[in-house]
């Protein structure tokens, strides 16, 4: 079982993704250790030993998740949450054995560990996840923010402060607090902007020394509720230890707004990588079967295709996740499918070699007549609770059938359904929603299928664009350059090799959809590599 990442870093020419893992089972238990691997490219991983198992008093059951900081010699310190013999959430330390080791293979613990306990007045079980550090040159220390709750169930991030990585001191008020919120964990801190990633204690300099507040910074929560990663963008006040969202309307701060990805997609953790100057974003992608089907198969869960992550200067509400450029170098054949135009209520396939790997990038215009006609558009639209796929408007649903049997697309056939649908909202003004309908995904009973999805902003003059990245049974979109991201975990019995296919589809009561552009790339396998001492 591998679960959230934790401490992902650049060093040495090495990318390495150390992540939650059960050795031995296939679900969570009370022994989690850090499953580690390390890559060149984010793409083919070579997996190594594990690398910290829970074998102290302070971190007995579970070395959970935490963060890595490299600091200006180069040197790397790990800070994780140790679940002690008590149950206790606490903060520990630890350093690579051997510095010179590109692959980290050996880690040791600081011998006085635990650093940090939980302060008075947040519970033994409610502390936990470090982020990376960054220095403070106003008073010549290294912040650091963890997620906790308060007694009234609102979620809240406290700062610590350090000079040396063995003493803290917690900073007086919170970061942030949302009422109503619960258990915020995993939380992120990092500012952005709209071409390049931007390293954190850069952005603080920046602050500190030019007045430079128009650096946005991301704050993003997991939900320990609802299993949601929510994010805003804000304004960080490190003499103040304040950071504000740029919405002060409560229905869009942290923890109740925007989120990383509208499907199945949690615990995620980002890295600055100085190499190519950019933010990457990794999210947990857990399994919607049974526990009985995990342990069945012996393994479960995932992580998601790497993402860069910047600000998106069209909107400035949001931001945009991509795949790192690297994914581009698996494909293979690719397809040009130019212009297709989608009568309503039709379905139309495509002819593919393979379909169980491919990279989608497509482009869809609804012709301004329609749109203009379109009083009739439905009003109040939910991906989730209006019909799915299946539900039929005057503007949608319109867009891509994946994973789908190749014999036959009528009836309860296997597919996926990748779909735009165009509504009115109470304002009278279009609204444009993108979702995964994945109720029909399998034929296999003992699989949470669901609709999952959300509003996407759409400019005026804007086509409406989505990049479709499917893997055998996951499914990762990209809606509007990014602007909105869904991921579905799926388990097609059917519509598997050969008998994969792909569809366009127009499912609106009336006018034409034009697909125009439609590319298809099939795409190679990312190998993976056991470990080996002599590499």
């Amino acid at each position: 079982m591998q679960n959230a990442s934790a401490g992902p870093v650049y060093y040495k020419g090495w990318y390495h993704l150390f992540y939650q893992y059960n050795p031995d089972g296939a679900i969570w238990g009370n022994k989690i250790a850090w499953g580690h691997a390390a890559s060149r490219d984010l793409l083919r991983w070579r997996h190594l030993p594990v690398a910290m198992s829970p074998d102290q008093w302070y971190d007995i059951n579970g070395v959970w998740s935490g963060s890595a900081t490299v600091l200006p010699d180069g040197r790397i310190v790990m800070l994780y949450t140790g679940s002690t013999n008590a149950s206790v959430q606490v903060q520990c330390l630890a350093f690579p054995t051997d510095p010179s080791d590109p692959l980290l293979i050996n880690w040791t613990k600081y011998e006085n560990n635990p650093v940090m306990y939980p302060p008075p007045g947040v519970g033994e079980k409610d502390f936990r996840d470090p982020t990376t550090a960054w220095f403070d040159g106003s008073d010549d220390t290294w912040r650091l923010v963890i997620g906790s709750k308060d007694d009234r169930h609102a979620g809240m991030v406290m700062t610590y402060k350090t000079k040396d990585f063995i003493d803290y001191e917690l900073v007086p008020g919170l970061l942030h607090r949302v009422p109503g919120t619960g258990m915020w964990e995993c939380i992120d801190l990092y500012p952005v902007e709209g071409v390049r990633g931007i390293d954190m204690t850069d952005a603080v300099a920046a602050v500190s020394t030019n007045g430079a507040d128009d650096v946005l910074h991301v704050m993003k929560e997991s939900s320990d509720d609802d299993r949601h990663d929510y994010y805003a963008l804000g304004r960080y006040n490190a003499a103040k230890n304040t950071w504000t969202p740029l919405d002060v309307d409560a229905d869009a701060d942290v923890g109740v707004g925007l989120r990383y990805d509208w499907g199945k997609f949690y615990a995620s953790k980002t890295f600055y990588d100085p190499a190519k100057k950019r933010r990457v974003l990794w999210g947990w992608v857990g399994e919607t079967d049974s526990e009985r089907a995990d342990v069945a198969k012996g393994w479960a869960s995932l992580q998601s295709i790497p993402r860069t992550v910047v600000l998106d200067t069209k909107t400035g509400s949001n931001l945009l996740q991509w795949p790192v450029q690297e994914v581009e170098t698996l494909r293979t054949n690719s397809t040009d499918l130019g212009q297709v135009t989608i009568d309503h209520g039709s379905v139309f396939p495509l002819s593919l070699h393979r379909a169980t790997q491919l990279d989608i990038q497509a482009s869809f215009h609804i012709d301004s007549l329609d749109l203009a006609a379109a009083n009739e558009a439905d009003i109040g639209y939910n991906c989730s609770t209006s019909g799915g796929a299946a539900g039929r408007g005057a503007l949608g649903p319109f867009g891509l059938l994946v994973l789908a049997d190749a014999r036959h697309h009528g009836g309860d056939a296997e597919r996926t359904a990748v779909y735009f649908y165009v509504s009115r909202g109470l304002d009278g003004g279009l609204r444009t929603h993108f979702c995964h309908d994945e109720t029909r995904s399998s034929r296999a009973n003992d699989i949470v299928k669901r609709v999952v999805g959300n509003t996407v902003p759409v400019l005026n003059g804007e086509d409406l664009s989505v990049r479709v990245l499917v893997d055998h049974s996951i499914v990762e979109s990209f809606a509007m350059e990014g602007r909105s991201t869904v991921t579905s975990r799926v388990y097609p019995t059917e519509a598997i090799y050969a008998n994969a296919g792909v569809y366009l589809f127009n499912n609106a009561t009336g006018g034409r959809v034009t697909a125009t552009s439609l590319i298809i790339h099939e795409m190679d396998s990312s190998y993976n590599q056991a470990y080996m001492a002599s590499m």
